[in-house]
């Protein structure tokens, strides 16, 4: 149990090449089927080139636990839309526009991660996402890429989503060139439905 109440056994949702492991608060609302909410993960997975076969924790949380989750790992005061935490470096996924990085050499996707027995899920990450924050953003004309867009919360949660899976493929915006190509990919993924 957390402070937010009682935690729900993640629900598994499998997109092959991809499990995802879908985990809805019990105090957070229902703004988008769970079917749309993890084929956008799986979309933006692909996009990203994680490693298959993979599995991806995705918790849809509230201001609070996101609050607690900025302060305890990055240091950072108050609640954020969503939060990734990778468990694989940058490099191990292929090289992208805009990163800061050196190209890097063609590896296959399993000598980029650890040993596995064959067949074995790679676990990518978690990614958790404030549906609260996404909601008042999205009617607050908060919402979008840029802050600045008034639209439906379903339309936030998915950008929201489809941002973490990215940041969880070694995508970043720190840096501008990186952050238009980014923002580039996220719009094409969400136009794509």
């Amino acid at each position: 149990m957390t402070a937010a109440g009682p935690i729900a056994a993640p629900r598994p949702f499998y997109l092959p090449p991809f499990r995802i492991d879908l985990e809805i608060r019990a105090s957070v609302p229902r703004v988008l089927p769970a079917a749309a909410i993890v084929r956008a993960l799986r979309a933006a997975l692909v996009a990203g080139g994680a490693p298959e076969p993979a599995s991806v924790g995705l918790v849809l949380a509230d201001d609070p636990e996101l609050a607690r989750l900025n302060r305890t790992f990055l240091g950072k005061a108050g609640a954020t839309d969503v939060l990734s935490f990778p468990l694989l470096p940058p490099d191990a996924y292929p090289p992208h526009p805009g990163a800061a990085r050196p190209a890097a050499r063609p590896v296959s996707a399993t000598a980029r991660a650890f040993l596995l027995p064959p067949g074995t899920r790679l676990h990518l990450g978690d990614i958790v996402v404030s549906v609260e924050r996404a909601i008042r953003q999205a009617v607050e004309g908060r919402g979008g890429q840029a802050g600045d867009v008034r639209w439906a919360p379903a339309d936030e949660l998915r950008l929201l989503v489809v941002h973490g899976g990215l940041h969880l493929c070694g995508w970043d915006h720190a840096e501008p060139d990186e952050e238009a190509a980014m923002r580039t990919l996220e719009q094409t993924l969400l136009a794509a439905g």
